[in-house]
Protein backbone atom coordinates (compact mmCIF):
# COMPACT_ATOMS: atom_id res chain seq x y z
CA UNK A 1 0.00 0.00 0.00
CA UNK A 2 1.20 3.22 -0.88
CA UNK A 3 2.26 5.98 2.17
CA UNK A 4 0.42 8.72 -0.09
CA UNK A 5 -2.58 7.06 0.12
CA UNK A 6 -3.74 8.12 3.50
CA UNK A 7 -7.04 9.47 3.70
CA UNK A 8 -10.68 8.10 3.48
CA UNK A 9 -13.77 8.26 3.01
CA UNK A 10 -15.37 12.08 2.19
CA UNK A 11 -12.09 13.48 3.25
CA UNK A 12 -10.42 11.67 0.41
CA UNK A 13 -13.08 12.58 -2.22
CA UNK A 14 -12.63 16.20 -1.09
CA UNK A 15 -8.70 15.65 -1.56
CA UNK A 16 -9.22 14.08 -4.76
CA UNK A 17 -11.59 17.06 -5.99
CA UNK A 18 -8.82 19.43 -4.56
CA UNK A 19 -6.33 17.71 -6.79
CA UNK A 20 -8.45 17.42 -9.73
CA UNK A 21 -8.92 21.56 -9.53
CA UNK A 22 -5.27 22.17 -9.33
CA UNK A 23 -4.67 19.86 -12.45
CA UNK A 24 -7.24 21.70 -14.36
CA UNK A 25 -5.99 24.99 -13.44
CA UNK A 26 -1.96 24.27 -13.77
CA UNK A 27 -3.55 23.12 -17.28
CA UNK A 28 -5.30 25.92 -18.13
CA UNK A 29 -2.59 28.45 -17.29
CA UNK A 30 0.10 26.44 -18.76
CA UNK A 31 -1.04 24.96 -21.77
CA UNK A 32 -2.12 26.86 -24.77
CA UNK A 33 -3.81 23.81 -26.19
CA UNK A 34 -5.88 23.60 -23.59
CA UNK A 35 -6.83 27.09 -23.22
CA UNK A 36 -7.84 26.44 -27.11
CA UNK A 37 -10.04 22.84 -26.54
CA UNK A 38 -11.90 24.93 -23.85
CA UNK A 39 -12.46 27.75 -26.24
CA UNK A 40 -13.81 25.37 -28.84
CA UNK A 41 -15.76 23.66 -26.25
CA UNK A 42 -17.49 26.78 -25.23
CA UNK A 43 -18.24 27.26 -29.06
CA UNK A 44 -19.17 23.80 -29.57
CA UNK A 45 -21.13 22.23 -26.37
CA UNK A 46 -23.83 25.22 -26.61
CA UNK A 47 -24.05 24.56 -30.62
CA UNK A 48 -24.59 21.04 -29.43
CA UNK A 49 -28.30 22.59 -28.25
CA UNK A 50 -29.08 24.48 -30.96
CA UNK A 51 -29.18 21.61 -33.67
CA UNK A 52 -32.24 19.27 -33.54
CA UNK A 53 -30.64 16.10 -33.15
CA UNK A 54 -31.59 13.32 -31.12
CA UNK A 55 -30.80 13.43 -27.26
CA UNK A 56 -28.41 10.52 -28.43
CA UNK A 57 -26.53 12.80 -31.22
CA UNK A 58 -26.74 15.53 -29.02
CA UNK A 59 -24.90 13.54 -25.95
CA UNK A 60 -22.33 12.43 -28.70
CA UNK A 61 -21.67 15.68 -29.98
CA UNK A 62 -20.94 16.86 -25.96
CA UNK A 63 -18.92 13.85 -25.07
CA UNK A 64 -16.43 14.28 -28.22
CA UNK A 65 -15.68 17.57 -27.19
CA UNK A 66 -15.01 16.67 -23.71
CA UNK A 67 -13.21 13.34 -24.68
CA UNK A 68 -10.58 15.91 -26.36
CA UNK A 69 -10.21 17.86 -23.26
CA UNK A 70 -9.31 14.51 -21.35
CA UNK A 71 -7.05 13.46 -24.11
CA UNK A 72 -5.71 16.92 -23.68
CA UNK A 73 -5.19 16.47 -20.02
CA UNK A 74 -3.36 13.11 -20.51
CA UNK A 75 -0.74 14.08 -22.87
CA UNK A 76 -0.22 17.45 -21.00
CA UNK A 77 0.36 14.48 -18.15
CA UNK A 78 2.53 12.72 -20.47
CA UNK A 79 4.79 15.60 -21.13
CA UNK A 80 5.24 16.77 -18.09
CA UNK A 81 6.45 13.51 -16.74
CA UNK A 82 8.80 13.43 -19.31
CA UNK A 83 10.30 16.29 -18.98
CA UNK A 84 10.53 15.84 -15.06
CA UNK A 85 12.75 12.98 -15.59
CA UNK A 86 15.09 14.82 -18.50
CA UNK A 87 15.43 17.14 -20.56
CA UNK A 88 17.58 15.33 -22.45
CA UNK A 89 16.43 14.13 -26.43
CA UNK A 90 16.09 10.28 -26.21
CA UNK A 91 14.14 8.36 -28.94
CA UNK A 92 11.82 7.00 -25.82
CA UNK A 93 11.04 10.39 -24.47
CA UNK A 94 10.22 11.25 -27.82
CA UNK A 95 8.23 8.06 -28.51
CA UNK A 96 5.91 9.18 -25.35
CA UNK A 97 5.29 12.53 -26.63
CA UNK A 98 4.30 11.63 -30.37
CA UNK A 99 2.14 9.69 -29.12
CA UNK A 100 0.09 11.40 -26.61
CA UNK A 101 0.18 14.20 -29.36
CA UNK A 102 -0.95 11.39 -32.08
CA UNK A 103 -3.88 10.77 -29.84
CA UNK A 104 -4.70 14.29 -29.67
CA UNK A 105 -5.21 14.62 -33.12
CA UNK A 106 -6.64 11.21 -33.32
CA UNK A 107 -9.72 12.99 -30.54
CA UNK A 108 -9.38 16.14 -33.05
CA UNK A 109 -10.77 13.95 -36.30
CA UNK A 110 -13.23 12.53 -33.97
CA UNK A 111 -14.86 15.38 -32.95
CA UNK A 112 -14.85 16.33 -37.00
CA UNK A 113 -15.87 13.57 -37.72
CA UNK A 114 -19.06 12.66 -35.20
CA UNK A 115 -20.13 16.60 -36.10
CA UNK A 116 -20.09 16.21 -39.81
CA UNK A 117 -21.93 12.69 -39.46
CA UNK A 118 -24.57 13.79 -36.90
CA UNK A 119 -25.23 17.31 -38.77
CA UNK A 120 -25.27 15.81 -42.28
CA UNK A 121 -26.63 12.34 -41.55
Amino acid sequence: MSPFKGQTGFKRVLNAAGYSLDGLRAAFKGEAAFRQLVLLNIILIPLAFVFHVSRGERALLVAVCLLALIVELLNSAIEAAIDRISLELHPLSKNAKDMGSAAQFIALSMIGLVWLIVLLG
